[in-house]
């Protein structure tokens, strides 16, 4: 199954899906199978865990209807199942003022355990129209997806993460005030 044959988004709306995207480990499983079908022994072998632990991860992300059963076939009389994202990409509802940005926390997690030697890290403070603002989340947005269109899943994983924002007042670096 390519991620070709996917709906493009699942909108997390329920209290398990959030529950569900809201474990580093389910979000790590989640990037396994961002590009290709894996089994729970492939999984827990790429994350990491136990097999019955990502058996129990995959489960719930199952349930929550965020991953699913693609293929299955039978391996020694027992039947091997193939799970897959079951879209290509997940929107998180809002958090909300003062909320945890589930999606950032996981991020960081991801870059603090990544190789230092792979990472490219840059902030940038800027100053912006309202309309250089928009224009500039709609680029990064469409170069995020071009380079998703452009992902071979037998090439090594990376990840990109971008955050345009305006900071809260108050939150200005020292001089930028003056």
């Amino acid at each position: 199954m390519s991620t070709d044959d996917l709906p493009e988004t699942i909108h997390v709306t329920t209290e398990e899906q959030l529950r569900a995207v809201s474990n580093l480990t389910r979000h790590r499983i989640m990037a396994v199978l961002r590009f290709e079908p894996a089994t729970i022994t492939q999984i827990a072998e790429r994350v990491g865990l136990a097999k019955g632990s990502s058996s129990y991860h995959v489960r719930l992300l199952e349930r929550a209807g965020l991953v699913k059963v693609v293929r299955t076939r039978k391996v020694r009389g027992v039947v091997e199942r193939y799970y897959a994202m079951a879209a290509r990409a997940i929107a998180l509802p809002d958090p909300g003022e003062g909320g945890p940005d589930v999606l950032m926390r996981h991020a960081v997690a991801d870059l603090e355990a990544s190789p230092v030697e792979s990472r490219n890290v840059r902030m940038a403070h800027l100053r912006l129209t309202d309309e250089q603002f928009a224009e500039l989340a709609a680029r990064l947005q469409a170069l995020a997806d071009e380079y998703r269109n452009l992902s071979d899943p037998s090439l090594p994983d990376a990840s990109l993460v971008f955050a345009l924002f305006h900071p809260a007042p108050g939150e200005q670096a020292e001089g930028d005030a003056k």
